[in-house]
């Protein structure tokens, strides 16, 4: 038989395994999805340049210009840059909350 401390390691083990697992899934998912990205990608590169020609060569960065893209790649730009003032904002509200958290924390100590 054993006792509660021994149970509560037991069941924290198991939940550190099953987490464990759901992220090796979750890891196998997203390169599955990454591999099938990249071979779009490179499709749609391909049919751009002309189905293979040594044209491709010279392409370079001009796909990104190819008849209307300009709209798709301005819309692209101001989404990484929103994401990324979205994201600086959330790490100064964590840290303001964590500053806020432990002077609460002091005062409730005094």
């Amino acid at each position: 038989m054993y006792d509660t401390s021994m149970r509560v390691r037991l069941v924290k083990a198991r939940m550190k395994e099953i987490q464990r697992q759901y992220e090796k899934k979750s890891l196998y998912r997203l390169s599955a999805l990454c591999i099938m990205l990249f071979a779009s990608l490179v499709s749609v590169l391909y049919r751009a340049a002309g189905l293979g020609k040594p044209m491709l060569l010279g392409m370079y960065g001009t796909i990104l210009l190819h008849k209307d893209m300009g709209g798709y790649i301005l819309v692209g730009v101001l989404s990484f840059t929103a994401a990324v003032i979205m994201t600086l904002l959330c790490i100064q509200y964590k840290e303001r909350s964590k500053k806020r958290d432990n002077s609460f924390d002091d005062d409730a100590k005094k």
